[in-house]
């Protein structure tokens, strides 16, 4: 499942308090990871070249780019994304049970996962698995960060939008710093298994988004399919769907009052949240952190 939402067996743990833990310099919340993610098991995991692997860094929108790859998967179908919940869909290869899961099913898997790139397991790089690189906005990925860990019983809670902006900066957020997870992951886009997607894209073309994706796994789609693909992956429609709003969860590990899994949905919302003095503090930050990156790969500079 999702390794941002606490799993139902975690019931008997005491989770009202946060576990965090430094993993090679990198912050993760313990609570979900098992050590299976630090064993000889987990490096010796064999991903073929059937696979399908979303990357993302956290908020940047996973569970949209799981819903939309889910009905590519069905041909527009919606019967499987409102029978089964998204984490069995799609498992999280790093968490015991997405793992377990994955590493027991034969043919084609989908999988996700928000690990930086040094954490994957190597059979990866030898494998032409289809790789989905979803980045969103940085800005954005502050705020919708800030709001979602409120609600987790796991993780530390910011007191403030200021303090965990400054925490963002220097990296002290689950799955560490949002620079380093594109440093690491930006220089696969040359591979022809490698799709470098953006939310802000997505948001502004979806239709064509979809066919990009389609073209990137070799999947045809009748216009009806296609039409369908685009409509129950939209943002009311999964809103609505209890198989993909975390609903099931509500009151195990994510309070879904305080902490929406599905806030806004939209693009530019950090202009409501941060100052004026925080934008310039951070231009100035991704500026310098950025620059050896070309900046036409990034639809907000």
């Amino acid at each position: 499942m999702d390794p941002l939402i606490v799993h139902h067996k975690l019931l008997q743990k005491d989770i009202n308090t946060s576990e965090n833990k430094r993993i090679n310099g990198v912050l993760f919340p313990t609570v979900v990871f098992t050590p299976a993610f630090l064993t000889e098991e987990w490096h010796n995991f064999v991903f073929t070249d059937e696979d399908v692997l979303l990357l993302t860094y956290p908020k940047s929108g996973t569970n949209w780019m799981v819903e939309i790859l889910s009905l590519i998967h069905s041909k527009g179908d919606p019967k499987w994304i409102q029978s089964v919940p998204i984490w069995d869909r799609s498992p999280w290869i790093e968490t015991e049970d997405g793992y377990d899961m994955l590493k027991d099913t034969k043919g084609p898997r989908m999988m996700c996962s928000h690990l930086p790139i040094q954490f994957l397991p190597k059979s990866l790089f030898n494998a032409k698995v289809k790789m989905i690189y979803v980045i969103r906005n940085p800005r954005d990925v502050i705020v919708s960060g800030h709001f979602f860990w409120k609600g987790l019983k796991y993780v530390q809670e910011a007191e403030s939008m200021e303090q965990y902006f400054d925490w963002f900066l220097e990296g002290n957020v689950p799955y560490g710093s949002w620079f380093d997870h594109m440093h690491g992951w930006i220089p696969m886009r040359d591979r022809e298994n490698f799709l470098l997607l953006s939310y802000e894209e997505l948001k502004k073309d979806t239709r064509r988004s979809v066919q990009k994706i389609c073209q990137f796994l070799g999947v045809e789609l009748e216009p009806e399919a296609l039409d369908s693909v685009l409509e129950n992956s939209s943002f009311q429609a999964m809103k609505g769907n209890r198989m993909s709003n975390y609903s099931l969860l509500d009151g195990i590990g994510i309070d879904l009052k305080t902490s929406a899994m599905m806030r806004k949905g939209v693009s530019g919302d950090w202009k409501n949240h941060l100052t004026v003095a925080q934008a310039e503090i951070f231009d100035e930050i991704y500026q310098e952190k950025m620059k050896s990156l070309p900046p036409e790969l990034f639809p907000w500079d």
